[in-house]
């Protein structure tokens, strides 16, 4: 009889081949959520009442809450102005259905706990804009002119909606560009910001971050630039490390301490085979006193280059702040890399946070800039009030439902293929995602401590255990 007949005859009749008596372990209480990466389930609650008999050859995940990692501060996408654009247009009743969805985690919500917003516009919004657009030749080094209003139709209505539902997801602030007129080409796409304005994009993030709080909407961190080693996108600026250094220690850290912003200062925002831009940063002393932690991106190097940084400052905290996937979406290739590469990978590398890009998209992947991505798909494609389940919303439900913020990552072994992540939650329930990396199905055993769960994953496939 072959392996996987006889995990059929096991799950069906709990008989085994005469001569061999398996041993029988009844699962501890817990809860089961399933996705299979030929779609048959998608992020389904699976019935754990029957037994599975397994032999004595059966794989063994090991949890240890005795050790402790990083605390998770949250999952969760990025909201463009192109998303907010598309949820402001559903009807109200659709709109409200869709964003409890998202943002609630009860019954069979998926508990979105953290965003991703542009400071200004992304190249994921409609037209490129700033908070204090200016004709040519103009300046406003006071920031007189600065206003939320691009904001206000779209995004900042949206968020309002959101923090109803959620009052305590964390938001984070990043900026494609600077406004045009500090800029060394005065141009959308590329140039780097004029050393003379450092002081005025200081005061800059500084009044975002306070008109963002007079809309009750509080910034728990930003970061300086979105990928500052790209030029190409529209919008984008170039930033070095030296010069990211030079305006945090001498303008936006002491800016910050004197109007008392409590805001995190997190780095870098880029890809993760350019370890040594956010570590140069954390090694200067005058610089490091203001910085939260660095951000990264995959499109570029491996997970498994984060731990590096965390070595090389491990009183300084990570983030993952942006991942694509491609239109039109490969569900089974989709899962299982995210999952394991971020979900799972991210969070082992000493993540705080795992944030896809993006919430909301329409059919044709749009809206965008002139020059910005025409394939980013989004946890959900928008048409009217149809709403669509793209594979980035299964692989944030998997974690973010249940992974809810103040939990910590602890100690699991990671036998053959079952590719894992457990987590320690505040209210003391264990949670722990296991991915089937191979190619056949694995009957496998959860260990915590004496307590044992018994399950069963098909290849590709990822479960969620809760206890």
């Amino acid at each position: 009889m072959s392996f996987v007949l006889l995990i059929i005859t096991v799950l069906i009749s709990c008989d085994s081949e005469p001569g061999i008596s398996p041993a029988v372990s009844t699962p501890v209480s817990h809860e089961f959520w399933l996705s299979n990466a030929d779609q048959s389930a998608k992020f389904q609650k699976q019935s754990t009442s029957q037994p599975i008999s397994t032999t004595g050859s059966a794989s063994v995940i090991e949890v240890n809450s005795a050790q402790t990692f990083q605390s998770i501060d949250g999952f969760g996408a990025a909201l463009t102005g192109g998303s907010a654009m598309l949820l402001r247009r559903m009807s109200a009743g659709a709109r409200a259905a869709i964003l409890k969805e998202l943002f609630a985690s009860d019954g069979s919500n998926i508990g979105i706990s953290y965003l991703r917003v542009s400071i200004g516009a992304s190249d994921l919004d409609e037209n490129v804009f700033s908070y204090n657009d200016l004709p040519a030749e103009q300046t406003d080094t006071a920031m007189a002119n600065f206003s939320l209003d691009p904001d206000r139709t779209s995004l900042i209505p949206i968020l309002k909606e959101i923090l109803a539902i959620n009052p305590d997801i964390k938001i984070l602030g990043s900026p494609w560009s600077a406004p045009l007129w500090m800029k060394t080409n005065n141009n959308s796409i590329g140039g780097s910001l004029k050393t003379q304005y450092y002081a005025a994009y200081a005061k800059y993030f500084v009044k975002y971050i306070q008109e963002m709080k007079k809309e009750g909407i509080r910034i728990d961190a930003i970061t300086i630039q979105n990928e500052p080693l790209y030029g190409g996108n529209n919008p984008s600026m170039v930033m070095q490390a030296a010069d990211q250094t030079n305006f945090i220690k001498n303008y936006l850290g002491p800016l910050f301490a004197a109007n008392a912003i409590d805001t995190k200062i997190i780095v870098y925002d880029h890809n993760a085979d350019r370890t040594d831009y956010p570590i140069t940063i954390l090694n200067d002393t005058a610089a490091r006193k203001y910085v939260d932690g660095s951000a990264f991106h995959l499109y570029g190097g491996s997970i498994n280059d984060l731990t590096a940084v965390h070595n090389a400052h491990p009183e300084k905290n990570l983030y993952f702040t942006e991942q694509w996937i491609g239109a039109p979406g490969n569900f089974p290739n989709d899962l299982k890399w995210h999952i394991a590469t971020l979900i799972i990978g991210g969070t082992r590398n000493w993540c705080r946070n795992i944030l896809e890009w993006n919430l909301a998209s329409d059919p044709n992947q749009d809206p965008h800039t002139a020059g910005g991505c025409t394939q980013c798909l989004g946890a959900i494609t928008i048409s009217g009030d149809a709403v669509v389940r793209n594979p980035a919303y299964y692989i944030l439900a998997h974690a973010a439902k249940f992974v809810r913020p103040g939990s910590v990552r602890i100690a699991s072994t990671i036998p053959g293929t079952l590719n894992n992540a457990a987590f320690l939650r505040a209210d003391g329930k264990k949670v722990l995602i296991v991915l089937n990396e191979g190619t056949l199905t694995e009957v496998f055993k959860i260990n915590d401590g004496g307590k044992e769960i018994v399950s069963i994953l098909k290849a590709g496939s990822v479960g969620t255990y809760v206890w």
